[in-house]
């Protein structure tokens, strides 16, 4: 049995311990049939719930904090508080610090005294404001495209556009590691769904090679830097491999704007591509942009489309003027200061080395704004963010099905508002803590072994 198996196993059999002694339900009867299909009114019933239920038993029988929805009681940069206790922070997206700025808070501030905090409606319909369209021409203008589009939602945007741009003689083909917001586009779109291994353009080939004939248009989905693993695909070559099996190539910059580059202009900057080489550019505006939404630039053709039949967009309220306008101020600033840019990439550098000088694993991570630590074991994953956290750190634990089965992660978010200081105190802790559970073999199958459930 490998290992892999063992822990799914490992956590099967806990969940059925905590089910056990549970009465067996009857087969409902004639007589019975009215109360059971009430009991399915019941929202507890699902399996849904009840997948949120046995995680919280876990949690509770194995002594670990829940690590998701922690109340943050400030505004979270470099650091944070919780419980009134001020922690090193490692899970914000605000890569450059510029949530924090009061340039940018002022530009919103003046942009609600005159618009309000709502646009009260569709773009289409009352909703267009003239800081939607300066907006898209800084975002068009950035990825040297005709047109941009912003979406109120970053996943809206990936599945409204995905899922409108494809139907059922199509093919879509997305790296394994894909966002969410991917795979619901590419199922709502009806296309023919492969993916292909992580990062693996050879698999990419292949996937085309074997089945681009069959289908009519073709969509290739990638990401400029991956949220889990902090790496990036090799943009040349896929646009090489979109042009030759013509296909559309999507890349997805939500973790890549204002983070590679020298000025922070992404993935084509960093790897000399000619951007408009690229058929979609995606992003969302809640990291670098300091606010909240997602953003399309391409052709103008693709923009009218868009605009008319993206049901993320027609038929959502516009985009809000503090938002909108906190985007475009810090679009400004990013490429004015590029010395933020520089500082991110320095620390992200830095803090990589100190932790594999630590004996840290940092898996794929190209050392930018993503590096994880990998764990391997969701339980220690869990329990090392908890003692962390008690220790003046708050980085968040990612486990299956999130990231592959013994691949469980502390992810840290690195910012260029991080002192080396900081980097270095959590580089030193984080190994420290790690070593500790693993000289005592806290795992998943010694912790079930502790607690005598039976298989």
């Amino acid at each position: 049995m490998s290992k892999q198996q063992f822990d799914r196993d490992a956590i099967l059999n806990l969940s059925r311990s905590m089910a056990k002694g549970a009465a067996p339900k009857p087969a409902p009867t004639r007589e019975s049939r009215t109360k059971a299909d009430r009991s399915k009114t019941d929202f507890a019933t699902l399996d849904l719930y009840q997948q949120i239920a046995i995680q919280r038993q876990m949690a509770e029988k194995l002594q670990t904090k829940d690590p998701y929805f922690v109340l943050h009681e400030t505004r979270a940069g470099a650091t944070t508080i919780v419980d009134g206790k001020e922690l090193i922070n490692f899970a914000s997206y605000d890569y450059l610090g510029l949530n924090g700025l009061d340039e940018v808070h002022d530009a919103a501030k003046a942009a609600i005294d005159k618009f309000g905090t709502s646009v009260s409606g569709s773009r289409p319909t009352s909703g267009e404001r003239p800081f939607h369209s300066e907006l898209e021409r800084q975002l068009a203008e950035l990825y040297k495209s005709e047109a941009a589009l912003v979406f109120v939602s970053g996943h809206a945007t990936n599945v409204s556009t995905i899922g409108e741009l494809l139907g059922p003689t199509d093919l879509v083909v997305f790296d394994a590691y894909s966002h969410n917001s991917v795979t619901t586009g590419c199922k709502l779109s009806g296309a023919t769904r492969r993916s292909f291994k992580h990062n693996d353009l050879d698999d990419l080939e292949r996937i085309l090679e074997e089945t681009r004939n069959a289908h009519d248009r073709v969509m290739i989905i990638a990401e400029g830097l991956y949220s889990m693993d902090g790496d990036m695909p090799d943009l040349a070559r896929l646009v090489e491999i979109k042009e030759r099996f013509a296909a559309w190539l999507l890349v997805d910059e939500a973790h890549s704007l204002g983070v590679l580059g020298a000025t922070g202009k992404g993935l084509f900057e960093q790897q000399g591509v000619d951007p408009s080489k690229i058929d979609i550019w995606m992003g969302t505006m809640s990291k670098t942009m300091s606010g909240c939404g997602g953003y399309i630039c391409g052709n103008q053709v693709l923009i009218d489309i868009l605009k008319f039949f993206a049901s993320g967009f027609m038929y959502s309220v516009g985009l809000s003027a503090p938002l909108a306008v906190a985007g475009a101020k810090s679009l400004e600033i990013m490429q004015r200061e590029p010395w933020r840019v520089e500082k991110l990439q320095s620390n992200g550098r830095y803090f990589k080395k100190a932790a594999q000088d630590a004996g840290l694993d940092t898996g794929l991570s190209a050392g930018f704004c993503v590096v994880p630590v990998i764990v391997g074991d969701s339980l220690r994953a869990v329990k090392l963010s908890n003692n962390l956290m008690d220790r003046g750190i708050y980085a968040f634990p990612i486990t299956y099905p999130a990231v592959p089965m013994n691949s469980a992660r502390l992810r840290f978010f690195i910012s260029a508002t991080h002192s080396e200081e900081q980097l270095q105190q959590a580089v030193d802790i984080t190994a420290e803590e790690l070593r500790k559970l693993e000289e005592a073999n806290f795992s998943i199958a010694t912790s079930l072994s502790t607690l005598n459930l039976e298989e």
